[in-house]
């Protein structure tokens, strides 16, 4: 590496080290606070009745408990709640419940007005063997008729409620995603969830049958049809949020349970820099800024206070290739108009790769082993890959 490579890596790191070591400036923490308002949170309309399996349906998608999901719905409309994944204060996903339908006459226009601006999906929940449903169905019709754009996706529930005997098992392969059902379907099951798909065939709905449940049920996979209702919201919202909060495979190899509860931070982290960057003459020291929050965080996360030989060592070890990546954002932020948009991409793909790997290293303080150069290395290079592809503005 050249002597001026060597110095700029130096001074990229350092000033990352100023940024987690000294205290924020009141006006910066007040940027970074406007930057998050900016930024469009989807939200995941869940319709559907009390006890149709909603909250179940939040459970598998943001692997939250029931207990942390429970106690986080806020009060948003008089009939509807919010929660916030993964924290209010760094949401990344929004689900809207409409716990008033079937328990009440169901209005939608105020849930309307509540999430005007904000990128949608419709998930209807049905509870499979549930045929007294017109309140939910009619109101999917009169959003459908105000918002004929948003992605609608019917999720039938509680498969098991249909099987022959309390004994049988789920069927494998999955077999919902194609009509007529194959013949192990018991016959019972297909007429009622045939049915209810055709309440909505002259909407553009999408349909996946699923069944969550819990250990203590006996039902193998718990989270059974997961995949397929994955593969329906990535075909109807292509975003990269979605990419994300699923993970690399290699991500998943590595995760540890400090690593679960750090991936959805770092997604949150990743994706308020990738606005930083987009933002003209944002600067260098607001992204410095928030990848310093996402340092902390993590070290929150893991039990550890992040000392300044914490951070030496992680520098020292990560070595300097990737430094100089923070220094290529401000660079490429120079450039007119192409530069903001690739700044912004390449700045929130840096922020996910950074959290990543300091997962990995913490990891191996937790165990007292800490990781090569080569393995940290290894898990940056293919974290940044992964973010990037997913990031990426479509303006290169």
């Amino acid at each position: 590496m050249a002597i001026v490579d060597f110095l700029r890596v130096n001074w990229t790191w350092d000033r990352l080290g100023k940024a987690i070591f000294t205290p924020k400036p009141e006006e910066l923490d007040a940027k970074i606070e406007h930057v998050k308002t900016q930024l469009p949170v989807p939200v995941f309309w869940l319709l559907g009745k009390t006890q149709s399996g909603k909250t179940s349906l939040i459970q598998a998608i943001t692997g939250n408990d029931r207990a942390e999901i429970g106690n986080g719905f806020q009060p948003c409309t008089k009939t509807s709640v919010f929660y916030d994944f993964p924290s209010r204060s760094h949401p990344m996903i929004r689900f809207l419940d409409t716990r008033g339908i079937g328990e009440t006459s169901y209005d939608p226009n105020e849930d309307l007005a509540w999430c005007a601006g904000q990128a949608h999906l419709l998930l209807v929940v049905l509870r499979a063997l549930d045929m007294n449903q017109a309140e939910v169905v009619a109101a999917v019709h009169k959003i459908h008729a105000q918002h004929p754009n948003w992605p609608i996706v019917v999720v039938q529930t509680s498969l098991h409620e249909g099987y022959l005997t309390p004994q049988a098992e789920h069927i494998q392969p999955y077999p919902y995603q194609q009509t007529p059902f194959p013949a192990q379907v018991p016959h019972a099951l297909a007429q009622v969830l045939l049915h209810q798909r055709d309440w909505f065939k002259l909407l553009p709905a999408h349909f996946v049958a699923v069944d969550f449940t819990q250990i203590e049920d006996g039902y193998q996979p718990i989270d059974y049809g997961l995949n397929s209702l994955w593969e329906v919201i990535e075909t109807v919202l292509p975003d990269s949020v979605i990419g994300l909060l699923r993970g690399s495979e290699q991500h998943k190899e590595l995760l540890d349970f400090h690593a679960q509860q750090a991936h959805p931070h770092i997604i949150g982290y990743a994706l308020m820099n990738a606005g930083v960057g987009a933002i003209p003459a944002v600067g260098l020291p607001l992204a410095l800024a928030v990848q310093a929050k996402l340092f902390h965080s993590i070290a929150s996360i893991y039990g550890l206070e992040l000392t300044r030989r914490l951070y030496t060592e992680f520098t020292a070890l990560l070595g300097a290739g990737v430094g100089a990546g923070l220094l290529a954002r401000q660079l490429l932020s120079l450039v007119p108009v192409y530069g903001w948009a690739v700044a912004g991409a390449y700045s929130g793909a840096m922020t996910y790769a950074l959290g990543q790997v300091f997962c990995v290293y913490l990891y191996g303080v937790k165990r007292g082993a800490l990781p090569d150069r080569d393995m940290l290395k290894k898990v940056y290079d293919e974290a940044f890959v992964h973010a990037r592809q997913l990031l990426k503005t479509g303006k290169e």
